[in-house]
Formats: C-alpha cells, sequence, structure tokens
C-alpha cells in the first residue's frame, strides 16, 4: 500500500534511524521533506546519502536540538512546506520540534506541553506523581553528593540515569552509594552521537524496580486510544540494562496485560496527549504496572516490525494515517507472534564470526542481521546502539517466537582477540 501523497506534503524533523526501508514501501516519490540539524546534514553527507531515497527530494537545514526550532523563520525560508499534510517525529530529540511544527500548521502532533513531558523523565515523574500512577522514589540531584544521600536513603539499588537521552545510553544500576562518583560523569555527561550532543540534560536516581519488564505501544488520534499493545521484553543483567531482546504480543495473563494498557492509556490522558504513538515502559513490581519511562515517537528496537508481524497489519502505515487526521482500524487482537533478539559480541576485536547460516535454518527466522565484521573493534555494550545485530522471528505465539529469536541468536558466535 502506497499513502496518496503529493510532492513535500510529509515533513520528517530529524533522519529516523531503521525504518527508511519500510517508509520507502508505503511513500511515493518526492513526497517527503527532511528537516535536519544543519550540523548533521554537515557531518553526515546527508545530501548525497538522501538522493538516493526516492522519497526524499531534498533536507531542509534547520536548528533544533535545543528545543529552539524557529517554525516561523522555517517558514518564511521554506514557504512550500505550509501545505504539508503531515509532520513527524524521526528521533527522540525532535519530538518537540515536530508538536511545534505540526500545531502551527494545524496538523494532528502530541501537542507541545505533552511532547516536552515525554522528552524529559524528571517533568515525567512529576505528572505521574500529580496523577496518581505508580512511580518508584526518585529525586532530581545536581551532585554526586546528593545522589549518593538518596542512595544512602532509599537503602537498596538504585538507578542513575539522563533526564533526556534514548537507548539506555548513560543509565546505570547503583548497588552501593560510595560507587556514584565514579559513575557521575557516564550519566551526567554520557557519550552519544552527534544528534544528542547539544542536548542539555539533567540527573535523575530512582530506587530501583524488581519484576517483569514490559512496553506499551498506543496509537491514539485526537486524544482517543485507537489500538493497543503489550509487548514483553529482556534486559541484559548487570550494572547496564541495554535491552537485549522483545516479544509481541505479551504472553501475560489477561489481567496483567489490560492493567498495562489501562494505566498506558491514563498516563496519555494526563499528559493531554492528543495524536500519534506513545511506547511506555513498565516494570510489573509485587504485580502493580510502575512507571519506567515514556517516548512519544515511534519504538525503536524493531517493536514496530514486530507489531506489524504478529497483527498481520502495518503499523507504520496506521501511524502515518493517524498523522493524517485518519482512524484506521487495526486488529483488537495478534494473530501470531513476533520476537527479535539482539546479538551482543563479546568485547575485543572481532576474529571471526560463526554460526550464522544454522541460525538463519531455525524455524520462523524472518530476518538476521549481523552489524560487526571480522576486525571491528566491539566496545562494552552500556546503551543499544553498540549490540552487533538482531534475529528477528515469527511463531505462532509469544513463547514460541522467544525460544525460537533466542535460540538462533544463540548459534552466532563472535570470536574476539
Amino acid at each position: 500500500m502506497v499513502l496518496g501523497l503529493g510532492r513535500d506534503e510529509m515533513i520528517i524533523v530529524g533522519v529516523p534511524p531503521g525504518v527508511l526501508g519500510i517508509l520507502g514501501e508505503l511513500l511515493p516519490a518526492d513526497s517527503v521533506v527532511i528537516i535536519e540539524d544543519p550540523e548533521l546534514i554537515r557531518r553526515r553527507d546527508l545530501h548525497r546519502k538522501l538522493a538516493k531515497v526516492p522519497f526524499v527530494p531534498r533536507v531542509v537545514p534547520a536548528a533544533y536540538q535545543r528545543d529552539a526550532l524557529d517554525v516561523e523563520g522555517l517558514l518564511a525560508a521554506e514557504p512550500a512546506l505550509a501545505t504539508a499534510r503531515l509532520v513527524m517525529p524521526g528521533v527522540e530529540y525532535t519530538v518537540t520540534a515536530a508538536a511545534r511544527l505540526a500545531e502551527r500548521l494545524g496538523l494532528p502532533g502530541a501537542g507541545v506541553a505533552a511532547a516536552q513531558t515525554f522528552t524529559d523523565k524528571h517533568r515525567l515523574r512529576r505528572l505521574a506523581a500529580d496523577h496518581g500512577l505508580p512511580n518508584p522514589a526518585y529525586a532530581l540531584v545536581r551532585t554526586p553528593a546528593e545522589a549518593e544521600a538518596f542512595v544512602r536513603r532509599v537503602g537498596g539499588r538504585c538507578v542513575l540515569k539522563p533526564t533526556r537521552r534514548a537507548g539506555s545510553l548513560g543509565v546505570q544500576f547503583l548497588d552501593d552509594p560510595d560507587a556514584v562518583a565514579a559513575a557521575w560523569a557516564a550519566t551526567a555527561d554520557p557519550p552519544g552521537s552527534d544528534e544528542e550532543a547539544e542536548v542539555p540534560t539533567e540527573v535523575m536516581v530512582e530506587a530501583a524496580l524488581t519484576g517483569s519488564e514490559h512496553s506499551v505501544e498506543l496509537l491514539v488520534a485526537d486524544g482517543e486510544v485507537i489500538f493497543g499493545n503489550v509487548t514483553d521484553k529482556r534486559v541484559l543483567p548487570g550494572r547496564h540494562p541495554v535491552e537485549t531482546g522483545h516479544t509481541v504480543p505479551s504472553g501475560l495473563p489477561e489481567a496483567e496485560y489490560r492493567a498495562l494498557l489501562d494505566v498506558a492509556g491514563r498516563l496519555a490522558r494526563a499528559a493531554g496527549f492528543r495524536t500519534g504513538v506513545l511506547h511506555s515502559e513498565w516494570i510489573l513490581a509485587d504485580g502493580v504496572p510502575t512507571l519506567v519511562e515514556c517516548a512519544a515517537r515511534l519504538p525503536g528496537d524493531l517493536i514496530a516490525a514486530l507489531v506489524t508481524v504478529a497483527y498481520e497489519a502495518s503499523f507504520m502505515a496506521a501511524y502515518l494515517r493517524v498523522l493524517l487526521g485518519e482512524r484506521p482500524a487495526l486488529p483488537a487482537r495478534a494473530v501470531a507472534a513476533a520476537a527479535v533478539e539482539f546479538l551482543i559480541a563479546p568485547p575485543g576485536t572481532v576474529t571471526a564470526v560463526e554460526g550464522v547460516r544454522p541460525a538463519h535454518r531455525v524455524s520462523g527466522v524472518l530476518d538476521l542481521h549481523v552489524d560487526v565484521a571480522v576486525g571491528d573493534r566491539v566496545a562494552e555494550v552500556v546503551s543499544s546502539r553498540q549490540r552487533s545485530g538482531h534475529v528477528l522471528v515469527w511463531g505462532a505465539d509469544p513463547t514460541e517466537a522467544a525460544d525460537a529469536a533466542q535460540r538462533a541468536a544463540g548459534l552466532v558466535r563472535f570470536e574476539v582477540a
């Protein structure tokens, strides 16, 4: 299915990672203008790289990294953008900029206030607390001493995290108050990519939660939830809780599944979220869905692809149609299941990658991609960007999909020096 869009009728703010191929199946030629930060255009040579993408006729420079998108200046310089029919945030750091632009053009979007809440983890915690949504104990801290005092006061495992980063970047578990000082810099000023270098962040410390981990994906149209899915997720043990796998739909009992959908809907209403995707993360702590964080954009980690496979309906197409002001009908229940398992190479220089062919032969494997090659240097995995590939699998039910994904991923072996 190709959406009926004319030239320049869709705006994407920030180059979306990993979905250009999917968008290419849905969008006609010359339909999308990408707005990107001028420095990122230069560093990534985007004019040349995106010239190969048929649905992107041009890239427009505009600064947005500090939520400072000059919408009026942009429209004065590019008046043709005023005829756009939908605006989509491409990355976490453009959610507020996209909301501002959509609001100015009178198009569906998150709403500026909601966008600002969902891109700042401290604002999100305050919103949840104000509306009676389950939160762990938390504090905004400005110095290592303040964080250390919180950890001592809580008396158990805590989490140190930046308020404005994505992909688990800078997130660390702390078991010892004396470890705060050494860990502080990696959270307060986490090493990241060009796109987040200018995004200011603060530091928050929270009491760690114990329980199974899940995400909820909602499609919201003009304040009404029109689709909801619950995903099971797996994370690395240890200090850095990087996600290692996801299964759609969740294998939770019906009551817990419904409780997660309900609390995610309450969060959307509390924030006044208008239109788009909400991807919220929760931990079932003693059976209570307790908020971890929430993003007002497409979920990463191939979750949109998992939803598409499990529900046999394009989640991306539905999202774009919602941004066009439509209310697409998606299945209320998944008809099958899908899972992704990420490949984790040990730190070192890769000397061999083995087991790829046997992994491909595991029943249900739809896609297997290895992101590292012999000679590459692999660092310790402290964020989702440092994983070494993935296996995406179909299954008749969540257990079958998750088992097959983990079995196939286990066959891929990395040898490092």
